[in-house]
């Protein structure tokens, strides 16, 4: 799936993209179809840079039934010709999810579209899978003889259909289908479901990789042999060596760590860390001057895993480097640092937004470290990251940062955080929101009241309000 193009953030469509409250809100005082037209682009052309982890589904439903959104524009992406052609989920993964809380929520439209994906669909598997949580049993009965007609009965149709049967995420309809009253679906389903069970046995019975009583360079040519077929094994191979290395083979792994293969010298650098070997600090800086890019990013990672107190105080001295090590050693202080680094987190939070943008991957842990320190200086740089990163996941954070450094964040950021796409960040705005403002109040019994909602989220709305609390 290619990158999405992401809108500015001050468009109805970037916001909505981004999945931020404010996307909510505007969406509800704009002209209802320019509204139900962002909406649908986001729904169809999926915005998120990683679909399998940040949140959007609930949001765009949400708002598809604020908005009383017609699903015409969603059926026509399903079931359009190229779903024959691009059987990636990720292309119709976000609209079916988006069907399945529109389903929860009683529009039976949104039912009957996944009863019939299921059946007809190429992802039928995740329609299923949304059919399982809501669908009732006889709904889900009548789909057992459209999706077992996908698999053929030779030998090559029977085993996809155990494949499927063992990796489904919700096994709600195989069950039922196990116990249908139709001798030709229970029977092949049960067939299926033991061949499933015996596979997994069997790979369990043929574990592969180190065994007791490997040496030091046996571990080291295993890595090596991983390398050479493009998968890195060093860190499952620095576990082998500490069940398997003693003081004496302490030599033979420094000398990788200096100049052994990039996978010995990756697997060493990272037991040496881990470890917390006295050695290992000198052996990162080495490392990072003179390895491959391979070795650089094994040592930069190794060294971020050090938990001792010198690997902090090193830390502080690599901080300004202009290089992968300077940049690891602001978050090395970001997670580890005290109030004294204060300085160096708020010039790395700085740097990395200047030089690489809202998104930058190293922003994660130093935005938690802003906030961890309670660095105020640093929210006009959390205010940006929050308005403009494409990743909810990184608002969030921003939010949580917010929440700690920047005394306008109750009554400001916090409020649009209750229609947010990430729990999590609907949870923050829940435990700071100001309830003096109206529509704060509303918005938290109606978290209060959805079945859709969090836990953890309903609990903090528990927290700010009572049935008494005034709404005016």
């Amino acid at each position: 799936m290619f990158d999405p193009v992401i809108a500015p953030s001050g468009t109805l469509l970037g916001l909505l993209q981004r999945g931020r409250g404010d996307g909510t809100l505007h969406a509800l005082t704009a002209p209802r179809a320019e509204a139900l037209a962002a909406l649908n682009h986001c729904v169809l052309r999926d915005p998120r840079h990683d679909w399998q982890v940040e949140n959007r589904s609930l949001y765009y439903a949400r708002l598809f039934l604020d908005l009383d959104g017609e699903l015409d524009r969603i059926e026509e992406h399903l079931f359009d010709p190229e779903d024959a052609l691009d059987t990636d989920e990720s292309r119709t993964g976000l609209a079916l999810a988006v069907l399945g809380h529109l389903a929860s929520y009683g529009r039976r439209d949104a039912l009957a579209l996944l009863r019939r994906y299921a059946a007809t669909g190429a992802n039928w598997a995740w329609a299923l899978d949304e059919l399982a949580l809501r669908d009732d049993d006889a709904g889900l009965r009548a789909l057992a003889a459209p999706v077992l007609a996908r698999f053929a009965t030779d030998a090559e149709g029977e085993a996809e259909l155990a494949a499927a049967v063992r990796d489904a995420f919700e096994p709600r309809p195989w069950r039922l289908w196990a116990e249908d009253p139709r001798e030709s679906v229970a029977t092949r389903v049960r067939a299926a479901h033991e061949t499933g069970c015996f596979d997994l046995w069997q790979r369990q019975m043929r574990p592969t990789g180190p065994r007791p009583g490997w040496s030091v360079q046996a571990v080291f040519e295993w890595a090596q042999q991983g390398a050479e077929r493009g998968a890195a094994r060093h860190v499952p191979a620095a576990r082998c060596l500490t069940a398997v290395a003693g003081p004496q083979d302490r030599p033979e792994i420094l000398r990788a760590a200096r100049a052994g293969t990039d996978a010995a010298r990756c697997t060493a650098l990272r037991y040496l860390a881990d470890g917390g070997d006295p050695d290992a600090l000198d052996l990162i800086e080495s490392a990072v001057s003179d390895g491959s890019a391979t070795v650089v990013e094994a040592a930069v990672d190794a060294f971020e895993r050090m938990r001792g107190a010198a690997a902090v105080d090193r830390a502080r001295g690599w901080a300004r480097r202009p290089d992968p090590l300077g940049a690891a050693a602001g978050r090395v202080l970001a997670c580890r640092g005290a109030v004294r680094d204060r300085d160096l987190v708020l010039a790395a939070l700085r740097e990395a937004v200047r030089g690489e943008g809202p998104d930058a991957p190293t922003l994660w842990t130093l935005v938690d470290g802003a906030g961890r320190l309670g660095i105020t200086c640093a929210a006009p740089v959390l205010r940006h990251i929050y308005r403009e990163t494409a990743s909810s996941h990184l608002r969030g954070r921003a939010a949580r940062a917010l929440a700690a450094t920047d005394p306008s964040f109750p009554t400001g950021f916090a409020v649009e955080c209750l229609w947010d796409c990430e729990e999590t960040t609907r949870e923050i705005a829940a435990r700071h929101a100001e309830t003096g403002d109206t529509r704060v109040v509303e918005r938290l019994r109606r978290l209060a009241a959805d079945p859709a909602e969090e836990d953890e989220v309903q609990t903090a709305v528990r927290s700010r309000i009572g049935p008494d609390t005034p709404t005016a």
